[in-house]
């Protein structure tokens, strides 16, 4: 270890900088007193949204929480996440859509399914028991209007007070964003995809 007189001007202005952010952040912990449920919305054309939410539920799970899943728009072939999430205690685990919009191409058998999916989710969304439920994709869901975004905004506002809720998807619509407590929107930079990689187990199935 350094003796003080041994301290080069850069290791001190370091270490100024440091205690100066070591500040604003204890100030910014010492503010954030509430304890509630939040909703966390993930967002955007980059990769990642459902894989940082299912890095959630696994924390989540750690913590001995109960959860729950409701995939609106994976279709019923297997995933990573669902191989490994389905083995989990205190895991409730729902794979309810049809697969994409453009392979179903059918509105009317894609509103089916989400109103389904949705009825589900709604078990979860009034139990006090549950602490975290993951709502993967509604955002595509509600973008095609398969579902009312006012039944939807109305049933997440009403939610048990210490319940968390964590939605995925592209283009979020402007009303759930000024609701959600948490917004991320993910930016892609490059896909493998683009460059003639198809999809690969453990990065994208």
């Amino acid at each position: 270890m350094k003796e003080s007189s041994d301290i080069s001007p850069s290791d001190n202005s370091h270490r100024q900088r440091m205690q100066r952010k070591k500040e604003v952040v204890d100030a910014g912990i010492a503010r954030a007193s509430e304890d509630r449920g939040v909703i966390v919305l993930h967002t955007g054309n980059g990769k990642g949204k459902s894989s940082a939410a299912f890095g959630m539920v696994a924390r989540a799970l750690g913590h001995e929480l109960k959860v729950a899943v409701i995939q609106f728009s994976k279709a019923s072939n297997s995933t990573g996440e669902e191989l490994f999430f389905r083995r989990q205690p205190g895991l409730a685990y729902h794979v309810m859509g049809e697969g994409f919009t453009w392979e179903t191409q059918d509105r009317e058998r894609d509103c089916r399914a989400a109103a389904a999916a949705w009825q589900q989710a709604g078990i979860y969304l009034t139990d006090p028991a549950y602490d975290l439920v993951l709502l993967d994709e509604l955002n595509i869901v509600l973008k095609h209007k398969y579902l009312s975004l006012e039944a939807v905004m109305e049933t997440l506002q009403q939610r048990p007070a210490m319940q968390h809720v964590i939605i995925t998807g592209r283009a979020a619509r402007p009303e759930l964003i000024a609701l959600a407590d948490t917004v991320t929107d993910m930016h892609e930079v490059k896909h493998a995809y683009k460059a003639g990689v198809r999809a690969q187990k453990g990065i994208e199935l």
